[in-house]
């Protein structure tokens, strides 16, 4: 099994930012891809971004959120951040960390963005 654990919602005003962080434990070694997604009220959980734990790091990330979010990871501490810059209203949801394994698919538990305008 693998937990993950997220810190870093809260409160911020339009163009604001927030940094993420998403926390592994367990059998971590299983884990090739770990990302965030995030849903709002309403609507359906939408990937926000990706990146691979291997040596690539390659990342991926949905076309509203390039050039304002950034994915990043630090291995030593089996952690994934996710910067969130120019934040808008619309960013306003619960945001999910996301572990894929060979097996298994995790999730946290979400931590809470609202972006006030």
């Amino acid at each position: 099994q693998v937990q993950l654990v997220e810190s870093g919602g809260g409160l911020v005003q339009a163009g604001g930012s927030l940094r993420l962080s998403c926390a592994a434990s367990g059998r971590i070694f299983s884990i090739y891809r770990m990302g965030w997604y995030r849903q709002a009220p309403g609507k359906q959980r939408e990937l926000v971004a990706s990146i691979m734990t291997g040596d690539s790091g390659s990342t991926n990330y949905a076309d509203s959120m390039k050039g304002r979010f950034t994915i990043s990871r630090d291995n030593a501490k089996n952690t994934v951040y996710l910067q969130m810059n120019s934040l808008k209203p619309e960013d306003t949801a619960v945001y999910y960390c996301n572990a894929v394994g060979f097996v298994n698919n995790y999730w946290g538990q979400g931590t809470q963005v609202t972006v006030s305008s």
